[in-house]
């Protein structure tokens, strides 16, 4: 699933997230994709609701970026299979939720993304060395 490693540092790159990617494994590149997509959610929902219109829209932009850019563009459908192909869909479904949350300043949108990604990114985490290895050989 690791198969696009190169098109995720671009993606890093591109929304701003300061780590030293280049030399990142591609598993650590995915954890901070999912860090720096809750973090906007979270900057997002405090300007939601402190009605900061601009930040919101900025914040939800980011988090999007990071989704459709980032986690689904990492994706390797290929060798992911049925996983991957559920994960891409999930992901859409995210930044759809994420539009809908900034037009209707839904709050209950954007608390199920950062939910919905907090599930993934906790079995993110959970991935034995092992399990990571044979990913990336």
């Amino acid at each position: 699933m690791f198969g696009n490693a190169r098109n995720a540092i671009s993606a890093y790159q591109k929304v701003g997230i300061d780590a030293a990617i280049e030399v990142a494994d591609p598993y650590r590149l995915i954890l901070l994709l999912f860090a720096g997509a809750q973090t906007a959610i979270g900057k997002a929902r405090a300007a939601m609701q402190q009605q900061q219109i601009a930040a919101k829209g900025e914040a939800i932009s980011k988090a999007i970026d990071i989704i459709g850019n980032g986690l689904k563009v990492s994706l390797d459908l290929e060798q992911g299979g049925e996983l991957a192909e559920r994960l891409y869909a999930l992901y859409d479904y995210m930044v759809l939720r994420l539009l809908r949350a900034n037009l209707d300043n839904d709050l209950r949108a954007l608390e199920e993304v950062a939910a919905l990604l907090e599930e993934i990114h906790g079995a993110w985490r959970e991935i034995s060395p092992q399990a990571r290895q044979r990913a990336v050989a």
